[in-house]
């Protein structure tokens, strides 16, 4: 199990941003989950990568993980990337919440903690909430977020969350 988590973290940190050899997003994804790739995709300056957990498919997962890279995007704010996730969401949950939690500065990159809550979508009744963490690195800004299908996340998931986004670091090749 060690080994695998090892393995995980070594691919996932290659993967974030393997176009952009300068500077890369480090985030220790805990190993309990059993993470695995479920999507890895790449267009113009945009990587995505989506992690699901263990056995979880994209038709049946409980939590999920995404990773999103914008090569080049550094005029950007985090709060203006914040307020332009959260009108996206808006779109097809008008009834999402967005909750600041926390923002700083980590070795001069500006970053941003937030959630977003949606009881339902217009297009399912699932309810999905997200913890989102967004940083500027000196040549890409890094959009991630871990979301559960219920209408709220609790105290525990976002103190924990929070610390392995926190813990994650850009590295500069």
């Amino acid at each position: 199990m060690g080994k695998q988590f090892i393995i995980v973290c070594l691919v996932l940190t290659g993967i974030v941003n393997a176009a952009q050899a300068q500077e890369n997003l480090q985030i220790a994804w805990p190993g309990e989950y059993k993470w695995k790739i479920g999507s890895d995709q790449k267009s113009g300056n945009t990587r995505m990568v989506e992690l699901l957990a263990g056995n979880e498919s994209f038709k049946n997962w409980t939590i999920i993980g995404t990773m999103l890279s914008l090569m080049g995007s550094t005029s950007v704010s985090v709060e203006q990337a914040m307020n332009a996730t959260y009108n996206r969401t808006l779109k097809n949950a008008p009834n999402a919440k967005l909750k600041m939690i926390e923002k700083g500065t980590k070795s001069g990159s500006p970053w941003i903690l937030f959630r977003i809550e949606s009881p339902k979508f217009n297009n399912s009744a699932i309810p999905e909430s997200q913890l989102y963490y967004i940083i500027q690195g000196k040549s890409a800004l890094y959009s991630n977020f871990v979301a559960v299908k219920q209408p709220a996340l609790s105290v525990l998931f976002v103190e924990k969350w929070a610390k392995v986004f926190k813990n994650s670091m850009l590295v500069s090749k």
